[in-house]
């Protein structure tokens, strides 16, 4: 599917796409609901919508939201789009699936950007910011026996994040999938800011997937 992102909306690259394939392989159908929070073009709420599943996607950025919008309309799907920081737009709600490529970038500002296009990718002084809210707020918007899959790179540390998600509740938590490469433009890029050391040359890629327990 080839999409379109309007100016100021990052556009979708690999950890996006990898997300992407692993919401396919959950198989969400028809009769399922499923959430992408930090939506931004888009392409992890349309995987999910593909498979039929009523798939909601969040973002703070109007322009992401409309980015979304057109994207779905052009492709034939249906996706509620509501603005807003992580869960607060669906407070109650709960879903089968949840999936998030958050902002996880190492930033020389220690808070989160509140306007422009850094929003989608800095995130404070450790990169997570925006992750472990994500983390321990999920648990809350599962269904039972439902899934969350989260995307982001090694350098603001895997075991962090399990660790996190087994304190919040959630079972099964493991590294689904990992690609290790070079360093990206946004790494290098906050590399040469100094909030990433100089000696660092690669990352590993991974997709972290969790699961509530069927029981609560």
């Amino acid at each position: 599917m080839k999409l379109l992102t309007l100016p100021g909306v990052f556009a979708p690259i690999s950890d996006s796409f990898m997300l992407a394939d692993a919401i396919r392989d959950e198989a969400v159908g028809p009769d399922g609901r499923a959430l992408d929070v930090c939506t931004g073009s888009g392409v992890l709420a349309l995987a999910a919508a593909e498979g039929g599943a009523a798939t909601t996607a969040i973002d703070v950025s109007r322009r992401a939201l409309l980015t979304v919008r057109i994207n779905a309309f052009r492709a034939g799907l249906r996706v509620r789009t509501l603005r807003g920081r992580t869960f607060e737009p669906v407070a109650g709600e709960r879903f089968d699936l949840i999936a998030s490529n958050p902002p996880y970038v190492p930033s020389p500002r220690p808070d989160l950007p509140r306007y422009g296009a850094t929003r989608a990718w800095e995130a404070g002084h450790d990169g997570r910011l925006v992750l472990d809210a994500l983390c321990d707020a999920a648990p809350a918007h599962l269904r039972p026996g439902g899934a969350l899959l989260l995307v982001h790179s090694s350098l603001i540390g895997i075991d962090a994040t399990i660790r996190r998600l087994r304190r919040a509740g959630l079972v099964d938590v493991q590294v689904r999938s990992s690609v290790r490469g070079p360093l990206g433009p946004l790494m290098r890029a906050q590399q040469a800011a100094g909030t990433i050391p100089a000696h660092v040359d690669e990352e590993d890629v991974v997709i972290i997937r969790a699961r509530a327990p069927l029981t609560r």
